[in-house]
């Protein structure tokens, strides 16, 4: 038995849920993705799917070897590479979490990723909220502000850029707020992201203001807020990525421009402490070097 492919189709089934997803994913049979798994589970004499007529789920060992076999998996990954450097492609696919904004930018720019890399495939997923990397099977999740787990390996690529807008039709319903204080008399359409929705921090220049606000709406995804101050809907705070072509064509204005939303880090986070695979390490720089290319997210 070729007990690293047998992980690697154990780990795409745990995955997917499917044998037959599986197969697709690992360019094998249904039945032969089935036999590995047997055969891991022979090998090591314990049972990790419960298999019925209609589903599958991890059994308390199968949840256990995930982590082991993704280690080993990874170790083989970076021997290989190492074994050749001067010939190594990046092959494979890549699951990408990212907020929306920064999804909508990257996916722009992915086509020419993937024509430098015929045989890498990259999967985008549009999430607002930390992910459980392993239990997701996701290799890469870009978060935005300070990363708080230490299990995670973590690479600042750049810092966010914000601006507080409204639509001119809304400005002229209500008066232009010129310091932080003025936001509470005004309807808030707000970005919850991760359970944070009530407070808005801004700079001065030296010190950060924090102002508490009551929205009237609330949306875990930028995007919808986006799409609710370009109604009249009320003030927001929006990324330069989405923010910068309205306001550049008159259908949103910058709201007190003295006061600029506070900065975030924009961080990547990864599971693994090891050599990363040539696939994850090849979308990793991939990241980076996009949003260097932005000035406002540069630096």
């Amino acid at each position: 038995m070729d007990i690293v492919s047998a992980l690697r189709a154990f780990l795409r089934v745990a995955e997917t849920g499917s044998f037959s997803a599986a197969a697709i994913d690992l360019d094998l049979t249904q039945p032969a993705v089935s036999r590995q798994v047997s055969a891991l589970e022979g090998h090591l004499n314990t049972r990790l799917l419960h298999r019925t007529t209609s589903a599958l789920a991890l059994t308390v060992e199968g949840e256990q070897m995930i982590a082991m076999a993704l280690r080993v998996v990874e170790a083989v990954d970076a021997l290989n590479e190492a074994s050749c450097v001067e010939t190594a492609m990046a092959s494979g696919r890549v699951r990408l979490t990212l907020p929306a904004p920064l999804g909508l930018y990257v996916s722009d720019r992915l086509p020419g990723l993937l024509e430098r890399h015929p045989a890498l495939s990259v999967e985008l997923i549009f999430r607002e909220e930390p992910s459980d990397l392993i239990g997701d099977g996701i290799d890469l999740e870009v978060r935005l502000g300070a990363v708080s787990d230490s299990t995670l390996m973590c690479r600042r690529i750049g810092w966010t850029t914000a601006f507080l807008v409204a639509a001119p039709c809304y400005l002229e319903r209500h008066s232009m707020p010129k310091a932080p204080d003025d936001i509470g008399d005004h309807q808030c359409i707000c970005y919850s992201r991760a359970g944070d929705g009530r407070s808005w921090s801004f700079s001065d220049g030296s010190d950060e203001i924090s102002v508490r606000i009551a929205p009237r709406l609330v949306a875990n995804n930028a995007v919808a807020v986006h799409r609710a101050v370009l109604t009249g809907g009320g003030l927001a705070v929006l990324s330069h990525l989405l923010a910068s072509p309205d306001i550049e064509a008159g259908r949103l204005m910058k709201v007190m421009p003295e006061f600029p939303p506070a900065r975030l880090p924009i961080n990547v986070v990864y599971p693994s402490r090891k050599s990363l695979p040539l696939r994850v390490r090849t979308v990793l720089d991939f990241l980076a070097q996009v949003v260097k290319e932005d000035p406002l997210m540069a630096s």
